[in-house]
């Protein structure tokens, strides 16, 4: 339940469109939902102006599928994060209406239209074609959470020319969000670029002495471009949800 929604039930009760055992069915989920396997926050989107979003890694099919079916019943929007096999598949078929991505990853059950809540753009860039995965779930995390989005893709240093062309772009955004691997310089170019707020998302892509990524973190943390915020590798969810909390209106 949103504050929209809230006030909507609270307006319905003085006006006597529902009665006040209707308006406490209503609320006694609040503020959450106690399930067994999980314990779902139905108020998080009243206290922070977003929705709980379900982390599928290492849960169970069927953990997920109670989980899922619980928060459908409330009528929102649900993001799944991080999920892939079989899973995929079973979930799908119970929620026919799902839209998954393969390379983010990510579950999208879209029960209301997506409300805009930005001032601007959060503009996505990655290095290369190996950073996709991290910048799509970037993507799409920061569109479900009320963002309008644009990706910049392949456009890392060692063809500097790709990145420079686009400028324009780069200086309309609100927020970037800049994700790449191997030595990690591409966010330090960019917010050398521009006075927008970057956020810089180390991938676990590069050679051996990449080290998984700890080499870009390291690289970026160190960063001579003032202001770059780094996340930890690979987090795209979390570089997107830091962005639409800079994005959001008032």
């Amino acid at each position: 339940m949103n504050s929209k929604e809230l006030t909507r039930l609270l307006q319905s009760l003085v006006d006597g469109q529902i009665s006040i055992d209707d308006g406490v069915e209503r609320l006694k989920q609040l503020p959450f939902e106690d399930l067994g396997v999980a314990q779902i926050d139905h108020h998080r989107e009243l206290r922070q102006g977003v929705p709980e979003v379900v982390l599928g890694e290492s849960k169970s099919l069927e953990q997920l599928k109670i989980i899922l079916t619980a928060m459908a019943k409330q009528g929102g929007n649900i993001l799944v994060t991080r999920l892939d096999g079989e899973k995929v598949t079973a979930l799908c078929n119970q929620f026919p209406e799902a839209e998954y991505d393969v390379d983010a990853r990510t579950l999208c059950l879209l029960q209301q239209k997506i409300e805009i809540t930005g001032r601007g753009t959060v503009l996505v860039v990655c290095a290369g074609p190996s950073d996709i995965p991290v910048a799509r779930e970037a993507v799409i995390t920061a569109r479900m959470l009320g963002n309008q989005v644009e990706e910049l893709i392949d456009v890392g240093v060692a063809g500097i020319h790709r990145l420079l062309a686009r400028g324009d772009q780069l200086q309309k955004a609100t927020v970037i969000i800049v994700v790449a691997g191997m030595e990690g310089a591409l966010p330090s170019v960019i917010g050398g670029l521009v006075a927008t707020p970057v956020i810089a998302v180390p991938t676990s892509v590069g050679y051996g002495a990449a080290f998984g990524g700890i080499a870009a973190l390291l690289g970026m943390l160190n960063s001579c471009a003032s202001g770059v915020t780094v996340v930890n590798i690979d987090n795209g969810f979390g570089a997107a949800f830091a962005a639409n909390r800079i994005n959001r209106k008032g």
